[in-house]
């Protein structure tokens, strides 16, 4: 599986003069749930650096999931176009989730290559989005580009150089070294930026919430898919630290996801329905209490299956 560090594309106007040449449009898409403390800064930086100095961006998406506070208001006012998930193909119905979001912006994304951004980057520079699709622009024998970079943990008011994606390396990995050893080449599994050619988006399933990532990764495994994804390098990811019932509940989504393919692929019989109930307990100076999260993660069928 190639390599690549973002740097290797740094070179914005002889991507754009690949782009052109090849008729690709690229659209950037975040997904947002209550993310006005960064939205801002990061559809700035791509509306300046990309689309305004060099048009290798065509469009700017936000699909956002219905927020609370002014997430949705901020990306508009910085130039993105703002849709509400529920709103996109409306007879679909709906749900809240990140991977309902990536699903509804394929309705109305116009690119012909997609880049996936997640809203809650801290430290978002313009290398994020030419390091995704360069490879696509550069080669036709890619069609996925996968991040990876270090993850710093915030604790505190102590940052610590390693100890974030804490669900990958406990959860996500281990069961990839027991059941998909194929995908041990991945140094960020869950990595939410990514980029892809729509044909290939559009063949996929879609988990609603946080299992789509590594829905991703299973899928194209089995579909022959793996020798056509790259990794880049963008050095480094700080985002807001969740706390340890909000891993919970995103472990236990990933877990239904990735059981379903052990099943589905043969590897693990399960011995019945997977349960949609999630149950932790708060232990705290005011007592202990449950806490019961119904988190059923159904998935979106590949879009290329209703046309």
């Amino acid at each position: 599986m190639q390599r690549f560090h973002h740097k290797n594309f740094a070179d914005v106007r002889r991507l754009l003069d690949l782009k052109q040449a090849a008729g690709q449009q690229v659209t950037v898409c975040i997904p947002t749930l209550n993310e006005a403390e960064t939205i801002g800064a990061i559809v700035r930086r791509i509306r300046t650096d990309l689309v305004g100095n060099v048009a290798l961006v065509d469009e700017i998406l936000v699909v956002d999931s219905g927020s609370t506070d002014a997430t949705a208001e901020i990306a508009a006012a910085e130039g993105a176009v703002v849709f509400a998930s529920a709103a996109i193909a409306p007879q679909s119905g709906t749900y809240t989730g990140k991977g309902e979001n990536l699903w509804k912006a394929l309705h109305v994304a116009r690119g012909s290559i997609l880049c996936f951004i997640d809203g809650d980057i801290m430290n978002f520079h313009s290398g994020f989005v030419p390091g995704l699709v360069g490879p696509l622009l550069e080669n036709a024998g890619i069609d996925y580009v996968k991040a990876f970079y270090e993850r710093p943990l915030a604790f505190g008011d102590a940052p610590h150089a390693t100890g974030g994606g804490r669900v990958s390396e406990i959860l996500v990995r281990p069961f990839i070294s027991l059941f998909y050893p194929e995908l041990v080449e991945f140094l960020q599994p869950l990595a939410g930026e990514y980029a892809a050619r729509r044909g290939l988006l559009e063949s996929l399933s879609f988990p609603v919430g946080y299992g789509v990532e590594i829905a991703h990764l299973i899928d194209l495994a089995r579909d022959g898919g793996l020798g056509r994804i790259a990794q880049v390098d963008l050095e480094k990811r700080i985002h807001r630290n969740r706390d340890d019932g909000d891993l919970g509940d995103t472990a236990f989504a990933i877990l239904r996801v990735i059981l379903r393919r052990l099943e589905r692929d043969g590897r693990l019989t399960l011995a019945g329905e997977l349960p949609e109930i999630h149950q932790r307990w708060l232990i705290d100076e005011n007592g202990i209490e449950r806490i019961t999260r119904h988190l059923p993660e159904p998935e979106r069928p590949p879009l290329a299956d209703s046309r």
